[in-house]
């Protein structure tokens, strides 16, 4: 057979290979995408291994060998007519894919065939042949896969009109580990390719020369740089196109479950790379501080495995002078490392040439370090007065803070005279005690909100108190260091890592997860949550009460400092309910969450146990529903939470602070206990022990509207999830869909005495665990298919495999939680996207309780978007103004009216403030007004009238919580077109369980301490950043 002959038919048996391929790729949806992720690259005759002699960095990498002719790029064939407005976007979307891989691959091939393979020409000595080796590390390989999944794309995009199917393809194609290795090695490099690259044109003017040529022959004038980047970018492009495929995908449709799975492989895929090039830049950025540290101490740390970079920025120290005036400012790199915190001096001067090709990394000078325990934020507010004299030039504008300071002699005044007025023989409506005491409070509120107005002026300045050098007495001495951040952001991000950063070093989050990554890689200080404190609940000595439940009702405080908004758990109350036990009776303990340690500010006995809490937010009304309403009392109670029983009654509870206010008790006719409750769509669905589910409407005034039987079996839990509730009852669970009520049944365990005892939801599958065994089992939430089944007992020798069950789970931020019977908590990496929530890994907390864990809860907050805005909500009144409040209303108001002729006065803050806080008017007082003018004048106003009165100022409230100012009105939403703002979001972790104790390392346990009395660990996450 002649050569050509023999290449043909080699080329025809190719082509029928790949073509089976598609077709296995195609069918496999469930049972074979195992089998569709190895067919890749399995069994490909024109795939050959290299011969280049690179050794075994290469091993397993083979050459592809592909021509245009041959394989044509994929296109898309005319639209056909009558397809339908979902099907017109795939094809666009289709369309996308083609061109943006299409678009890659032309990139990859001009780094090959453009710079790799020229440099590597024997004629050319430009640069050794090794470091471009190094340089373009993996390159090849990546060009491979692409160009692998671009011949499978052709075939699927030829047959788009008959099959529609592209997510199978895309777990087929980047499922496999060499995607994985061929991208982590590349990214691992790719700093220290830059490096060389940057030497190279330093050292050698010939290859600088090269570089420079080949941008200017391109038609785009990208640099090497810029397309040795996009590597790094593929996959978060490829996870928006599915993700926009996956929005206009049919539920029914056969594209829908692969697509789901894509988008978790790309996820995961994504999430891992992310990580590797966290640990490559945190790498890179700590040896360039080691290279430039003389101090051998601060050496050897940078050079020690356990230290790890948790941020670095490049902040602008501020020097003030005595006057507050800035003397000067200058750039500064902050590294915050374990346990220190490092500042440095930055060069970033360099050849102009080179810096249009590549990016030059920056030469750093450590001016000074600090041990992060020695640390302290310093903020307005949270000084005693001395300390704030000593250090007012660092407060921010000097005149808020001396009107700070006449403030505060205003209220030392006025507490002397409080005293002096409570020597009076005379009784005056508007001079006694209980004025006076209205007085010292309304500057107490004039203090906080000026205290405000400076922290506003200070969003964006860092001051931080680092120790110095010991005074000749050998004093320890506090050096005072302003930072400017670029944003209030960033200044949020760092007093919220400094304070995450020491609560890491206490000796409970030293050693606090135990991990089981198999590439044996270090986690970064905040990639594990972290153990914050732990509280003692319904510590009763007469009698014991079990955890059950918690619910937390969030409530914002504009007024809590800009610095404790930051480092506070979110923001409202927590509720912690239980009963049983050796009592009859229930219990709520309600604990404030505004502050680093939740405090108990109010308990509630309950006649019976409380098996179950639900918070349900208010409804927005339509127009036509709001006049419909106007005689319901029901949906006038705005948010509310409610109480199961024991005995088989609901209590609905107002959720105002703390005011705790039964306003509504619902009943049912069997009186069986409510085991469990959900609000969906204005339905308030109850979960009772007789196998019932109780079914109330909000506008029903307590009343059943429905009772849908499941079974015999108690129902034990309920799962909203979008427009549907999920209830369980033995091993069945039962959808109940919307508004119609209708149902849906699926058997979730093949044992009927298993029941199902939890449900969590997370992208488009819901975990379930098991009253007995330890296996937690993965279903989807549109075919009701089970997709994965994980054994909890196997994932750590902590747990005693047969004696262990699941008690407890939680899904929160990309982390399954798993409480056991044990006491052991487990957490699990999932996707977070529209995806398949599948295990990956695990870490096991080395915190744990004593008995099992009754319950894990999650709570989140987003902080207000004022904080985050660089102006001052207030900066209006620093000319002179009426200062107001956020939602209009005035703050300080005039003793007497104002001429409208009358010119503005032209001192800088109003002289005349009324003194008003608590009291609406003192009319209600006893005694006759002390007052210079005549009784017939102008009579006063009555109580009840409309007409404006000085005395009409008071517009806050004290909260029950002492140490928390609320603003007792309601804010008014001013309609504007704002820009679209980012959200951060402080978010906590609650479990519930008795005693605490710490496992060791070595499989024992420390004893537990206080095995009999109920506690709560509270976890916190560090601030995430959302649109």
């Amino acid at each position: 057979i002649s050569p050509e002959r023999s290449t043909w038919l080699i080329y025809c048996n190719c082509v029928f290979q790949v073509q089976q391929l598609m077709k296995a790729a195609r069918n496999g949806t469930k049972d074979s995408f195992e089998k569709t992720k190895l067919a890749m690259f399995r069994k490909v005759s024109f795939l050959q291994r290299k011969e280049t002699g690179e050794g075994k960095d290469d091993a397993g990498y083979m050459d592809v060998s592909v021509s245009d002719l041959k394989h044509p790029p994929p296109q898309l064939s005319p639209m056909p007519e009558g397809l339908s407005s979902q099907q017109v976007v795939r094809r666009l979307i289709l369309s996308s894919i083609v061109q943006s891989e299409s678009s890659y691959l032309d990139s990859l091939k001009r780094i090959l065939q453009e710079y790799q393979k020229p440099l590597l020409e024997p004629p050319n000595l430009i640069l050794n042949h090794k470091k471009v080796r190094q340089i373009f590390y993996r390159m090849q390989e990546i060009h491979q896969c692409h160009s692998m999944f671009q011949i499978a794309l052709a075939s699927r995009v030829a047959e788009w009109d008959h099959s529609e199917k592209i997510g199978d393809l895309f777990v087929a194609s980047f499922s496999k580990s060499m995607v994985l290795n061929a991208y982590s090695d590349y990214i691992n490099n790719f700093t220290n390719a830059m490096a060389l690259i940057k030497k190279a044109c330093m050292s050698k003017p010939v290859f600088l020369d090269f570089l420079k040529k080949k941008q200017a022959s391109s038609p785009d004038r990208i640099t090497l740089y810029g397309l040795m980047v996009k590597p790094i970018q593929r996959f978060p492009q490829f996870i928006l196109l599915l993700q926009d495929m996956l929005k206009n995908t049919p539920r029914s449709h056969t594209d829908r479950l692969p697509l789901q799975l894509a988008l978790t492989e790309l996820e995961t895929l994504a999430e891992k790379l992310n990580e590797q090039k966290r640990l490559a830049d945190q790498e890179a950025e700590i040896q360039q501080i080691a290279h430039s540290v003389g101090d051998r101490n601060l050496n050897k740390l940078l050079n020690s495995e356990q230290r790890q970079l948790s941020q670095c920025e490049l902040l602008t120290e501020i020097v003030y002078g005595d006057k507050g005036q800035i003397l000067k400012s200058k750039e500064r790199k902050v590294f915050l490392l374990n346990d220190t915190l490092i500042c440095a001096n930055v060069n970033l001067k360099g050849p102009p040439d080179i810096s249009s090709l590549v990016p030059l990394g920056p030469k750093y000078t450590v001016k000074w370090c600090a041990p992060l325990l020695q640390t302290q934020v310093v903020e307005v507010g949270q000084d005693s007065p001395q300390s704030l004299k000593l250090s007012k030039i660092f407060l921010g504008p000097p005149r808020l803070y001396q009107e700070l300071e006449e403030l505060q002699h205003d209220l030392a005044v006025v507490k002397e005279v409080s005293l002096l007025v409570g020597t009076l023989n005379g009784t005056y409506q508007n001079l006694n005690s209980t004025v006076s005491q209205d007085w010292c409070l309304a500057l107490q509120r004039l203090i906080r909100l000026k205290e405000e107005e400076i922290q506003s002026a200070d969003k964006c300045r860092l001051r931080l108190s680092v120790p110095g050098r010991p005074d000749k007495s050998g004093h320890p001495v506090s050096i005072m260091v302003v930072f400017n951040t670029p944003s209030p952001l960033s200044k949020i991000s760092w007093v919220n890592r400094l304070h995450l950063a020491k609560i890491a070093q206490r000796q409970e989050n030293t050693l606090g997860w135990e991990s089981a990554e198999e590439d044996g890689r270090k986690k970064g200080p905040f990639s594990c949550p972290l153990l914050t404190c732990r509280l003692p609940v319904f510590s009763s000595k007469t009698h014991t009460l079990k955890l059950e439940a918690a619910l937390h009702s969030p409530s914002q405080y504009s007024l809590l400092g800009f610095c404790t908004v930051s480092t506070s758990l979110p923001q409202g109350y927590l509720w912690v309910a239980g009963g049983g036990g050796s009592s009859n009776h229930g219990q709520v303990e309600i604990f404030s969450l505004n502050r680093a340690t939740p405090r108990l500010v109010k308990t509630v006995p309950l006649r019976a146990p409380v098996l179950c809490l639900e918070y349900v937010k208010e409804p927005c009304p339509s127009e036509e529903e709001r006049e419909a309403e106007k005689t319901q009392t029901a949906a006038k109670i705005g948010n509310i939470i409610c109480v199961g029983l024991q005995d088989g009654s609901i209590h609905v509870y107002s959720s105002v602070d703390t005011a705790v206010q039964c306003l509504l008790t619902l009943v049912n006719a069997d009186s069986s206990p409510v085991l469990c409750l959900k609000y969906s769509l204005a339905f308030l669905f109850a979960g009772l022990a007789n196998g019932k589910v109780a079914v109330y409407h909000r506008r029903t005034g307590g009343e059943i509207s429905l009772l849908v039987s499941l079974g015999s079996q108690p129902v034990c839990t309920l799962l909203t999830l979008e427009e549907a509730v999920w209830a369980s009852c033995a091993n069945q669970v039962t959808v109940i869909q919307g508004s119609s009520l209708n149902t849906e049944s699926f058997q979730a365990h093949s044992d009927p005495g298993n029941s199902v005892s939890h449900m969590v939801h997370s992208g488009a599958g819901v975990w379930m665990a098991f009253t007995w065994g330890s296996s937690i089992h993965l279903f989807h939430t549109e075919t009701l298919e089970p997709l994965q089944e994980v054994k909890i007992s196997t994932r750590t020798t902590h747990l005693t495999p047969g004696q262990v069950s699941v008690s407890s789970l939680l899904i929160c931020q990309g982390l399954l939680w798993v409480g056991t019977s044990q006491g052991i908590i487990l957490t699990f990496p999932v996707p977070t996207l529209e995806g398949i929530p599948k295990i990956t890994g695990h870490v096991m907390s080395l915190n744990a309780h004593c008995g099992p864990v009754d319950f894990l809860m999650s709570i989140s907050s987003t902080l207000a978007s004022d904080l985050l805005r660089r102006d001052s909500v207030l900066n209006g009144s620093e000319e002179g103004n009426v200062g107001r409040d956020e939602g209009g209303q005035r703050l300080e108001h005039s003793s007497y009216p104002q001429d409208s002729q009358t010119p503005p006065p032209t001192e800088e803050k109003p002289k005349r403030l009324l003194l008003q806080y608590r009291l609406h008017s003192t009319c209600q007082l006893p005694g006759k007004v002390l007052t210079a003018q005549p009784e017939q004048g102008s009579p006063r106003a009555p109580h009840d009238s409309l007409e404006h009165s000085p005395e009409h100022s008071s517009i806050y409230e004290v909260n029950e919580d002492p140490d928390v100012w609320v603003r007792g009105r309601p804010r008014e939403r001013v309609k504007e077109v704002e820009p679209r703002r980012s959200k951060v979001t402080s978010t906590a972790i609650f479990s519930g369980g008795r005693g605490y104790r710490r496992i060791a390392q070595l499989a024992s346990v420390d004893p537990c301490s206080d095995s009999t009395e109920n506690t709560l660990l509270v976890w916190q996450l560090p601030l995430t950043l959302s649109q």
